[in-house]
């Protein structure tokens, strides 16, 4: 098994350059598509945890039921945010990746960068044409 995790949507262009950004680094992480494999309520208040964010961070708005359920009212908790997840997998903001030097909700997607134990192996550009990594194997200034 991988050191490394992503919760992973592959619907999602962010998700799918943070999971190419991994594999540019030579690791092979164990994808969980949330979507058809949600996190139990468990792992998600571990993975809350170790983000370090409050749960209302880790929540997604768009394509969502987010505005139906009206989960910007401040009277819910963040275990009843939590069972709001658990019951609706999609308000989950994607891509989350565990890494033995840390857990980052990767928006953008080069927020993977700084929990990845090894670096990038030759440049990256992601779907949209921006360099994240250029052919010298610098980061690329945005």
């Amino acid at each position: 098994m991988s050191a490394i995790t992503i919760y992973h949507n592959p619907a999602c262009g962010t998700s799918r350059n943070t999971l190419a950004m991994i594999r540019n680094s030579g690791e092979e992480p164990q994808v969980i598509e949330y979507l058809k494999t949600p996190p139990t309520r468990q792992r998600l208040v571990e993975l809350v945890a170790s983000l370090g964010v409050p749960v209302r961070e880790v929540l997604r708005r768009k394509g969502t039921p987010y505005d139906e359920l009206q989960l910007d009212d401040a009277k819910w908790t963040d275990d009843q945010l939590i069972d709001f997840i658990v019951q609706h997998p999609i308000l989950l903001n994607r891509p989350i990746v565990v890494t033995p030097l840390g857990t980052r909700l990767c928006r953008p997607s080069e927020a993977v960068l700084e929990i990845l134990p090894s670096p990038q192996r030759g440049p990256f550009t992601k779907e949209d044409g921006e360099v994240v990594i250029d052919a010298q194997g610098r980061r690329a200034v945005r």
